[in-house]
């Protein structure tokens, strides 16, 4: 994958996120988790590696237990699951855009103010 696919890949993703978050579907949100998982894996690594905040992605702070969910619950699921994502899809924009942060499979190494000692924008 090149970079500009990835950003443009990512930029779908972020959109059908805030689509999600206007329009709850619990059926679109598994597929675009799986989608958004599978590019960010691609991209960046295994989840342990790109962000340790996935952890939570996907568990409502409200858990309904023992009983099916009622369509607000399902749809405020929804939107909670697909906001958390999207803000995570945008850092990982964000560290392709304006951070020039290389990714998996990427060649050049790291990018420059990403090694040690280096602050991300500052002047070499």
């Amino acid at each position: 994958m090149t970079r500009d696919e990835l950003i443009a890949r990512t930029r779908q993703l972020v959109d059908e996120g805030e689509r999600l978050q206007a329009q709850p579907s619990l059926r679109a949100l598994q597929v675009w988790i799986q989608l958004s998982d599978d590019l960010l894996s691609a991209a960046w690594g295994s989840m342990d590696r790109y962000h340790l905040s996935w952890l939570m992605v996907g568990k409502p702070k409200d858990i309904v237990r023992g009983r099916p969910m009622t369509p607000d619950e399902e749809a405020g699921y929804v939107r909670e699951v697909a906001e958390a994502k999207t803000a995570a899809l945008r850092a990982s924009l964000d560290a392709v855009e304006r951070q020039g942060m290389p990714f998996v499979g990427e060649e050049g190494g790291v990018a420059r103010g990403q090694g040690m000692g280096g602050v991300p924008g500052a002047e070499a």
